[in-house]
C-alpha cells in the first residue's frame, strides 16, 4: 500500500468529494472567485470528473470530486468515482476534505488502492502516483486485505506464462501457505498417476513443464468445510486443436480461475474466517508435443468416469473434473470452482460480467446480493440439464465438448457438475480474468471477477 500515507503534513491538498445534490449546496457557499472558476471551467460534479482549484500562487489549493448522483448501476458506483481520482491528480499529497462516512471512506480507500496498481515486473522506471492520507473512518484491515489479494491475482494473471509455469505458481501457493501457517502439498507429473489424479496428467503431459495438483489446507479441522477449485491452465496452445494467433494470444490469463481462488483464500485466511479451507489447482501447460493427448482419445478420471476428447482446446473442465471429484469426496458445506472455461459465457455476458451456476438457489441469491453489495456483480445461468444429452459419447461416459455450438458455457457447467454430487452445495463462476481496457481503478491486464463478491458472502455466512 505505497500509495497512502498516515497522516497530512503542510503540503496536503484536500479533496472534496460531492454528489450532484450536495454539489449544489457546496457551490452556492463557495467565494465568489472560486464559484466563478468553477463556472467558468463548465465543472458537473458527474462520477468521476474532477477539477483542481488553484491558490494564489498558482498552485493546486483544492480538489473538487464529482460522485455524480448515487446509483444501483455498479459502473456507476461510487468506488469507481473514488477510483478515478488518482490519474487526474499531479503528483503530491492528498486528504478528503470533511467527514466521509463508513462506506465512502471504504470506498475511497479501496478506490484509491485499486487505481494505483500497476504491474511493475518488467518495467525499468514503474509509474509512480500521487499520495492519500488513509480516510479516518476506513476499515484499514479489510481495504488492505481487498487490495492485496486483487494486486496477487493481477500479478499472476499479467506475469507471462515463460516466468509462471505450473511450478511457478506452485511457488506463489506456497508463499501464501506460509505467510498463513497454511499446509501445502504437491503431486507433481507421473505421481498424478499412481495419486488417481489422471485427467490432470492427461492434459499436461504434453509440455516439458509438469504439471501438478496445488493442495492447500488451513484453519479448524472441526469447522465447516470450505472448498476452492481454480483452473491453473498457465498456457493454452489448444493443444493438437490447435488455436489461431488471435485465440491464442492471452492465453497466459488461462490461469485467472487458479490466481482467483489463490486470492480468495488469501483473504480467507487473512481474516480468519472459522472454516477448514481447502484450496485446490490442478496447474497444467496445454502444449503440443509427441506425448499429448489426442482428439477421441479416451481419458480416466478420479471418478471413473470415462471422458472422450472431443476437442483438446476444452481442456480446462478435463482438469477441473478431477479436481473437484477430489474435493467433493470430503463432502464440504461449500464448494466453488472459478476457471476461465469458455467464450461462450463471454458471448453471452461480455468480458466484465461472470457467469454464475450455481445448485442452491438460496448460495446464488447470497453471492448476488454480495456482489451487488461490493460493486463487483456477476449474473446467475441456469444449469439447464435437459442440454446434458449434448454431452452423450458413443465411446465413452461422456465428451468433454457438446455436438451443438449454442449454450456452451451451460454444457461446460453440465459437464462438471457430473463430477460433484447432488448434496453438495456448488458454485461454479465462468470468468475471463483479464480488462480488454482500462476503466478508473481497472487497468488494462489482469483482473480478478467476482472475489470480493464471494468474500464477502463468504464472511456473511461464516463470521
Amino acid at each position: 500500500m505505497d500509495n497512502f500515507a498516515a497522516k497530512a503534513n503542510a503540503k496536503t491538498i484536500p479533496v472534496v468529494a460531492l454528489t450532484s445534490k450536495a454539489y449544489r449546496d457546496w457551490h452556492k457557499r463557495q467565494p465568489k472567485a472560486t464559484q466563478a472558476w468553477l463556472d467558468s471551467t463548465d465543472f458537473k460534479p458527474e462520477a468521476g470528473n474532477v477539477t483542481l482549484l488553484p491558490g494564489r500562487d498558482g498552485a493546486v489549493a483544492k480538489v473538487v470530486l464529482g460522485l455524480g448522483t448515487p446509483s444501483s448501476d455498479p459502473n456507476r458506483a461510487a468506488l469507481w468515482a473514488f477510483a478515478a481520482l488518482p490519474g487526474k491528480l499531479p503528483k503530491g499529497r492528498y486528504e478528503f476534505e470533511g467527514e466521509l462516512d463508513a462506506s465512502e471512506a471504504n470506498d475511497a480507500a479501496l478506490g484509491w488502492a485499486l487505481a494505483t496498481y500497476t504491474f511493475n515486473r518488467y518495467l525499468s522506471k514503474p509509474k509512480s502516483f500521487p499520495t492519500l492520507v488513509w480516510p479516518k473512518r476506513a476499515d484499514r484491515k479489510a481495504v488492505e486485505r481487498a487490495a492485496a489479494a486483487t494486486s496477487l491475482a493481477r500479478d499472476l494473471v499479467n506475469t507471462p506464462a515463460a516466468d509462471l509455469g505450473p511450478a511457478e505458481l506452485a511457488e506463489q501457493a506456497a508463499m501464501v501457505a506460509g505467510k498463513y501457517d497454511a499446509e501445502l502439498s504437491v503431486i507433481v507429473g507421473e505421481d498424478l498417476i499412481s495419486a488417481n489424479y489422471p485427467a490432470i496428467y492427461a492434459v499436461g503431459k504434453g509440455s516439458p513443464r509438469e504439471p501438478r495438483l496445488i493442495d492447500l489446507r488451513w484453519g479448524d479441522e472441526d469447522a465447516p468445510k470450505l472448498t476452492l477449485v481454480g483452473k491453473g491452465v498457465v498456457f493454452d496452445t489448444g493443444g493438437l486443436d490447435l488455436k489461431n494467433s488471435s485465440g491464442m494470444k492471452l492465453m497466459k490469463k488461462d490461469m485467472g480461475g487458479a490466481a482467483t481462488v489463490l486470492a480468495l483464500a488469501q483473504m480467507v485466511m487473512d481474516a480468519k474466517l472459522p472454516v477448514r479451507l481447502r484450496m485446490l489447482i490442478p496447474a497444467v501447460e496445454n502444449s503440443i508435443s509427441g506425448t499429448a493427448y489426442r482428439p477421441l482419445d479416451v481419458l480416466q478420471t478420479r471418478k471413473g468416469i470415462t471422458i472422450e476428447v472431443g476437442n483438446t482446446d476444452a481442456e480446462g473442465r478435463i482438469i477441473l473434473c478431477d479436481a473437484l471429484a477430489e474435493a467433493d469426496t470430503e463432502k464440504p458445506d461449500l464448494l466453488i470452482d472459478f476457471a476461465t472455461l469458455t467464450g461462450a459465457a463471454r458471448v453471452a455476458l461480455g468480458t466484465e460480467l461472470p457467469a454464475l451456476f450455481c445448485n442452491d438457489d438460496q448460495v446464488a441469491a447470497a453471492i448476488l446480493e454480495a456482489g451487488n453489495a461490493t460493486v463487483d456483480p456477476l449474473w446467475r445461468l441456469p444449469l439447464f440439464h435437459s442440454y446434458r444429452r449434448h454431452l452423450e459419447s458413443k465411446v465413452a461416459d461422456i465428451n468433454n465438448i457438446a455436438n451443438i455450438a449454442q449454450g456452451g458455457a451451460i454444457t461446460a457447467a453440465l459437464f462438471l457438475n457430473e463430477f460433484v454430487s447432488s448434496k453438495t452445495p456448488w458454485v461454479h463462476i465462468d470468468t475471463m480474468a483479464f480488462n480488454m481496457a482500462a476503466r478508473p481503478g481497472r487497468p488494462a491486464g489482469g483482473e480478478v471477477f467476482g472475489m470480493r463478491a464471494m468474500f464477502e458472502m463468504l464472511r456473511r455466512r461464516y463470521a
